[in-house]
């Protein structure tokens, strides 16, 4: 007999035999060979990967090889169970773990050269996936077989069924359904479609190579196979068999989450494995943050909204590649436009695409997804210079070009990656817990995360710092301090940011004009170590910040964060506060593995600064928020209870804007990684501030104005503004100039600022 006959005996043998006779034939053979145990199946217990959520229970992230959401059976959609057993395994609830005619059918084809069918029952399936390997062999058959009867002899068939649904691989990392729902449709199981359940149910045939991922004719194809069986076998009846072939498919597009805070992801990742080690990547390990999911989305589209538009005011850089496209427009386009964009990752906002054909007045191109689109009008205005005969070869868009394309309403126009970084961080202004927190632009491109690990100059943001150390030392928000220009015995010579100087002006008005010459001046007379130590008090690091009078300009280091910190013990009434992210870690069953202890109390023990120096300060900061240099925030906001201040270094290296409600801190930086201008008319106000605007508004839905309250103690109002009591009747530093500080028995009226003016 030849090796081929021989070989189809035993395949006869193996499929064919009746159940009974089965079972006795493969047990002969199975004493030859070791069983393995049932256990990992009848005791089930899934590789949950690491879960990241926010503080209202939505998903951030998982971590882990295995990407899987255990989903019992009474919470599967009947649809989807009926979907897989319709195509895997029909006659399920009536065999005993094989199925004899279905084996028959198989055998028969593989004999006399008909199309393969598969053979498997879905315990079967589980018993190969679980405890043996995928060689094909008659033995491994056998074992199999043995292992199904003794699998379905343990366990009911939901269990069965259940396990199965939770635990079979179906590509891009998925196991089981419920992971497969979320990473191809971005949905949970029970909103699928009809269409959509059909192309789930094809993937166990072959996850790797036709999930609509990797190959989406192939998917489509299996799918059509799935809603075919499922008509046959009832599930679904013709008006639906014909809707869900016509329905067109449409995938999450790659990094699609409900929540984007993927820097908070990978911080929260890597404190659960300091703690816990690599286990927690497969022991369903929850991690509960402080984030909430819509200030988070809120910050996210913010820092990405803005980016961008900072982004557009500069020129046009060309496209990301150029790439060969065969001639014509038929489906060898479709399939090479989709080729070359595997190498280019996509993304929610800025989606890549081939230019299909391109002229000054419209441009087609093919986005990763397969759709085509249109630009035109306005949606070409950035990207002119590379339109037409005469453009540069570098900038030129032309067919076969990659770039980059964002959708406004209804409209597409063309972008490209911003070189600019920014990030977004706020906090409860009494308890510290982190509310929203943005790293970067793109975490995948930029994993850096440039809230706690940027070290930048804060440039005007650091003034209110300065001028609530220089209460302490007598300067009250109606001191005179002269804004004329100034130079340093080293030779310093520092001007304001407008290149305008003047005469004496009160400390209120130089923050809200954010006067350089004038910070320099409180702070000579206040003392640069004075003002560092003021400074820690709020969470900066002392040391970082210089021991000379630039300091007043904010030439120290600082991070986001600490200026998050520093703002919100502002917004509190002068409470030290320390940031919080973690709240709680459970395991999978739930049980609570660590809980962050409660806030700590704002008691007089963790007092940062005296109530009423921060009552000032607010003050003064509502001032600049209202008639100042961020006089846009109020503006925007439609709100008077909003406080804050911009910052802008020197040649726009960095951009700022730190501000505060009564109940959340919020802080916005926008920079390059390698510091270079962000451009020659940009500043905290233009960059920051809206942004930060942005944020608050969602951060503030539905929150009453909250106007500045009584002052503490220790405050009294004279001429129209606020004076330490003590000083009420002279004490007070008058006036601040390049020689002297004058005392003087009581506030500065305007005949002491005439005085002032006019002196020689």
């Amino acid at each position: 007999m030849s090796l081929c006959s021989s070989r189809r005996l035993l395949v006869s043998l193996v499929f064919v035999a009746p159940a009974p006779l089965l079972l006795t034939t493969t047990a002969v053979h199975a004493s030859t060979f070791d069983l393995p145990p049932i256990d990992r199946i009848v005791h089930y217990q899934p590789k949950l990967p690491l879960q990241v959520f926010t503080a209202d229970s939505v998903e951030i992230a998982q971590f882990g090889a295995e990407r899987r959401e255990y989903v019992p059976l009474s919470r599967t959609p009947k649809l989807l169970q009926d979907a897989v057993l319709a195509v895997e395994d029909a006659r399920f609830r009536e065999h005993s773990g094989v199925d004899p005619k279905g084996m028959a059918r198989a055998a028969l084809a593989m004999l006399t050269g008909g199309r393969k069918q598969g053979a498997s029952t879905i315990t079967q399936q589980l018993v190969r996936t679980m405890l043996l390997t995928r060689e094909l062999s008659v033995e491994r058959k056998a074992k199999e077989i043995l292992l199904a009867f003794k699998v379905e002899d343990a366990l009911s068939k939901d269990r069965i069924l259940e396990i199965y649904l939770n635990e079979i691989f179906l590509g891009q990392r998925a196991y089981g359904f419920a992971a497969a729902a979320q990473i191809y449709f971005g949905k949970p199981m029970n909103q699928l479609s009809i269409a959509e359940t059909a192309m789930l149910a094809g993937l166990p045939q072959n996850p790797y190579y036709a999930n609509p991922v990797a190959n989406l004719e192939r998917a489509t194809q299996r799918q059509r196979v799935v809603l075919q069986r499922m008509h046959v076998v009832g599930v679904i009846n013709d008006a639906q068999l014909a809707a869900a072939r016509a329905e067109k498919i449409t995938l999450r597009t790659p990094g699609q989450t409900s929540v984007d805070a993927a820097h908070v992801a990978e911080m929260a990742r890597q404190a659960v494995v300091d703690r816990f080690g690599t286990e927690a990547y497969s022991s369903g390990i929850k991690v509960y943050t402080s984030l909430r999911a819509a200030e988070q989305r809120a910050a996210h589209a913010a820092v990405q909204r803005g980016v961008l538009a900072q982004d557009r005011r500069n020129p046009w850089r060309g496209p990301e590649a150029q790439e060969d496209l065969p001639n014509g427009n038929g489906p060898d386009i479709e399939r090479a436009a989709a080729e070359i964009l595997k190498d280019h990752r996509d993304d929610d906002t800025l989606r890549s695409a081939v230019v299909l054909s391109a002229s000054a007045k419209a441009v087609d191109a093919q986005l990763a997804t397969g759709e085509r689109v249109r630009v035109t009008g306005e949606g070409l205005r950035w990207a002119q210079a590379g339109l037409g005969q005469k453009a540069k070869a570098a900038l030129k868009v032309q067919r076969g070009s990659v770039l980059r394309l964002v959708k406004n309403d209804k409209t597409w126009a063309i972008s490209q990656w911003p070189d600019a970084e920014a990030a977004l961080v706020a906090l409860d202004a009494r308890t510290g817990r982190v509310r929203a927190l943005v790293g970067g632009f793109d975490f995948t491109r930029q994993p850096f995360n440039h809230v706690t690990q940027s070290w930048r100059q804060p440039g005007s943001a650091f003034k209110p710092l300065l001028y609530s150390a220089a209460l302490e030392e007598r300067v009250m928000p109606a001191t005179l301090v002269d804004d004329s220009p100034f130079t340093a015995p080293n030779g310093w010579s520092p001007g304001n940011s407008n290149g305008q100087s003047g005469g004496l002006i009160s400390v209120r008005q130089a923050l809200a004009q954010s006067s350089n010459l004038v910070s320099v001046r409180v702070l000579q007379h206040t003392g640069t170590q004075r003002t560092r130590d003021w400074a820690a008090r709020f969470g900066l690091d002392a040391a970082k910040q210089p021991d000379n009078l630039t300091m007043a300009l904010g030439t120290g280091q600082v991070t986001p964060m600490q200026m998050a910190r520093a703002y919100a013990t502002l917004a509190n009434g002068g409470w030290r506060v320390e940031p919080l992210l973690v709240e709680r870690i459970t395991d999978a069953q739930g049980k609570v593995l660590f809980e962050a202890p409660p806030p700590a109390p704002l008691t007089e023990d963790n007092r940062a600064i005296p109530a009423r120096n921060a009552y000032v300060m607010s003050s003064l900061l509502n001032d600049v928020t209202r008639v100042g240099t961020a006089a846009r925030a109020q503006t925007r906001l439609k709100r008077s209870d909003i406080y804050g201040k911009t910052g802008t270094t020197n040649e726009v290296f960095d951009a700022w804007f730190t501000g505060y409600h009564p109940s959340v801190a919020a802080v916005v930086w926008l920079g390059h990684d390698k510091p270079r201008s962000l451009g020659d008319h940009e500043s905290g106000g233009r960059l920051a501030l809206p942004i930060w605007a942005d944020y608050m508004a969602t951060a503030l839905k539905g929150v009453p104005v909250n106007p500045q309250g009584e002052p503490p103690p220790g405050l009294v109002r004279v001429n129209d503004d606020w004076l330490y009591s003590e000083w009420a009747n002279g004490g007070a530093v008058a006036t601040i100039g390049d020689t002297a500080n004058a005392e003087y028995a009581g506030p500065p009226t305007l005949i002491d600022a005439i005085r002032e003016f006019f002196k020689p």
